[in-house]
């Protein structure tokens, strides 16, 4: 479901008023870059900042949604609008080719022309160079959007012809809600927030069995480690490493270790005010708030920091967690 102009203010605030302030000033480059993790709402501000750009009554630089223009933008059906998606893996010269005829044809209505390309990093090489030469020389007042997710990706000389737009991370008290709405557990959607930015992937993590045992393990162990040492370990041989088998896996057990002793630093500083890992397991971390010092967690989580990096010197795992579980007990 697109979003709404208020919604896009709330996730992308500085964003919108970027582009507000471009409309406003009258001041409309030729191209832009709207570059963004997945998530982050850059198909709907292309839509939005199309809407504002041919909205024939917009009201306080907000278009109006009820004017001509803005419904065939939110139709799809306006002329002088052109979006172009991946033919499969990239997309190819053929794309662009017929992308310039479409805007040169008599068919497009007077005024400016807007096209948008989503994975613009997934040009290939003479796409990319044909979209190159139109960017050097538009033909009448045209105005281009390009989406990426990987600036890096995307031809040097085509960014240095295109504004920057930079987008943010959606913040957690907006994602958590939106997990909660799509049929996630509020303590699930806590979690998986901190792992991903991106719905899709967010659903998916929150439905998944391995990620679910390992977020269960993990508070198993912060519990265990407090208590006894040997306990710690068992969990370790019986619950961890049979389940972890790749190194990505591990890695993210890792993470959610981590966010765990986030939590309980949380609860010792501010236990009213913390937007919580694991809102769930709140008793129990609160307790172990109690009954640790702010060095000891300090510690707890620079071991944590440094198996992770041993993991990714491909260390023994069984050595490596072995150890970890000392040090943390040990804070």
């Amino acid at each position: 479901m697109t979003r709404t102009f208020e919604q896009l203010q709330t996730i992308q605030p500085v964003v919108i008023k970027q582009l507000q302030t471009i409309v406003t000033k009258n001041r409309t480059a030729h191209a832009y870059i709207f570059d963004g993790n997945q998530g982050t709402g850059k198909r709907d501000v292309a839509l939005a900042f199309t809407k504002l750009l041919l909205c024939e009554q917009p009201q306080h630089d907000v278009p109006c949604e009820t004017c001509r223009n803005c419904m065939r933008v939110t139709s799809g059906n306006h002329p002088n609008v052109l979006t172009i998606e991946p033919d499969g893996a990239f997309i190819k010269i053929e794309q662009v080719r017929d992308l310039l005829a479409e805007m040169k044809k008599k068919g497009m209505e007077s005024g400016r022309k807007i096209y948008i390309l989503h994975h613009a990093d997934r040009l290939n090489v003479g796409a990319a160079n044909t979209l190159l030469k139109y960017l050097e020389e538009p033909d009448g007042i045209v105005t281009a959007i390009l989406l990426t997710e990987q600036m890096q990706a995307i031809l040097p000389t085509i960014r240095s012809r295109c504004q920057h737009i930079k987008f943010q991370t959606l913040p957690r008290h907006i994602f958590i809600p939106q997990l909660v709405e799509a049929g996630v557990t509020q303590s699930m959607a806590a979690t998986v927030s901190m792992v991903t930015n991106e719905m899709e992937t967010a659903i998916a993590l929150s439905q998944d069995e391995q990620f679910a045992h390992a977020r269960k393990t993990v508070l198993k162990l912060v519990e265990a480690v407090q208590k006894n040492v040997h306990e710690a370990l068992l969990l370790v041989h019986e619950d961890w490493l049979p389940s972890l088998k790749e190194k990505s896996d591990m890695e993210q057990a890792l993470d959610l270790l981590l966010f765990a002793y986030r939590d309980i630093v949380a609860y010792k500083a501010n236990p009213d005010d913390a937007a919580f890992t694991y809102p769930d397991a709140a008793p129990v971390l609160r307790e172990l708030a109690l009954h640790s010092t702010y060095e000891q967690l300090s510690n707890r989580m620079q071991a944590i920091l440094q198996a992770r990096s041993h993991l990714q010197r491909n260390m023994n795992r069984t050595l490596m967690m072995e150890q970890l579980m000392l040090n943390l007990q040990e804070g």
